[in-house]
């Protein structure tokens, strides 16, 4: 219970904080919403993109499952969530960028990159099987169950969910003519920096340079 009490208590000062202000951003998000990005990211309860990017309500529409997957466009009778969360995003609030937010010391991945697979598992094996060969492909090159082959698995994921986007028609479409724009973003716990894949690097690189300190280091910076 005290949990939930702090959860209450928090609601009161998300309130207070944003809807008792003069200049409330609910005040014109309440009968529409108009966000320019979608962001796709893990359910990880360290991860939540509002707080890493700190974003006001209504800047960003995301889509939160294990690993920050996208499956690929697979238009059948089948229940279809990122799917359709996608759809909405593109074709109704049609918004301008796509980010796929992968993160270190990601659960799912590990698991993945391990075969562990509990008997209770009903649900998470299947939908980390989207990435089946991405760790087929680490895994040979790595030739074990490592830290860095975990890793180079989470930025790989990322690319991988960045190339089923582009097997949806509309997103593609939009892709090519530049009204939409796709990007694969890693945020690194250990050290709190945020990389996004370069493609002519073919690199994950920084996006905030110079490369921020770890906190509480006393470094210069120049502009």
């Amino acid at each position: 219970m005290k949990e939930i009490r702090k959860f209450i208590n928090g609601f009161k000062e998300f309130r207070k904080e944003y809807y008792c202000r003069d200049d409330s951003p609910f005040l014109e998000l309440q009968d529409h919403q108009a966000p320019s990005t979608m962001v796709i990211a893990c359910s990880d309860s360290r991860t939540d993109p509002s707080l890493i990017l700190q974003c006001e309500p209504g800047e960003i529409f995301v889509v939160r499952n294990i690993a920050n997957i996208v499956p690929p466009y697979e238009p059948d009778t089948k229940l279809h969530g990122v799917s359709s969360a996608l759809e909405y995003a593109v074709k109704f609030l049609k918004v301008q960028n796509i980010i796929i937010l992968g993160h270190s010391s990601c659960g799912g991945i590990k698991s993945l990159m391990a075969d562990e697979i509990s008997e209770e598992d009903e649900f998470i094996s299947r939908w980390l099987s989207v990435l089946s060969s991405v760790r087929e492909k680490v895994r040979a090159h790595y030739q074990s169950v490592s830290v860095e082959a975990c890793t180079a698995c989470e930025m790989a994921s990322i690319l991988h969910s960045l190339n089923n986007l582009l097997t949806f028609p509309w997103i593609a479409e939009q892709v090519e003519n530049g009204t939409l724009e796709i990007h694969g973003w890693y945020f690194d716990l250990k050290d709190g920096h945020l990389l996004s894949y370069n493609d002519e690097s073919r690199l994950f690189e920084p996006l905030t340079l110079p490369i921020l300190p770890l906190c509480g280091s006393v470094v210069n910076q120049t502009e």
